[in-house]
């Protein structure tokens, strides 16, 4: 009967090793699963953050481009801008002379 009971003592000491190995093993799944939770949702979050950045970089290229397109269509106004102030220099040039002329005329 003793050996009965040394067996049923060894046996409910190696389930409670057993029960205390499991718990340890659950618990550290469970942290595991934990952090892996963590890092997938960092990784979304990064993901998301990348796209965004992403978007954000076209808007800019896309505003670049118009600037760019801007400053082409300025330079050319100023060129046009120019030629018409010579050409007003000219006219006011020769509007001095004709007015000398009448002026000598009237005289």
């Amino acid at each position: 009967m003793a050996a009965a009971g040394g067996a049923a003592d060894a046996q409910a000491r190696f389930g409670h090793s057993v029960k205390g190995l499991l718990t340890e093993k659950v618990t550290g799944c469970g942290t595991d699963v934990i952090a892996l939770t963590k890092q997938v949702l960092k990784g979304s979050r990064s993901s998301e953050f990348l796209g965004q950045a992403a978007r954000n970089m076209v808007m800019q290229e896309d505003a670049i481009l118009h600037s760019e397109d801007s400053l082409r269509k300025m330079a050319i106004i100023t060129t046009h801008l120019q030629y018409q102030q010579e050409a007003i220099q000219k006219n006011v040039e020769l509007s001095s002379n004709l007015q000398d002329q009448l002026s000598h005329l009237l005289k």
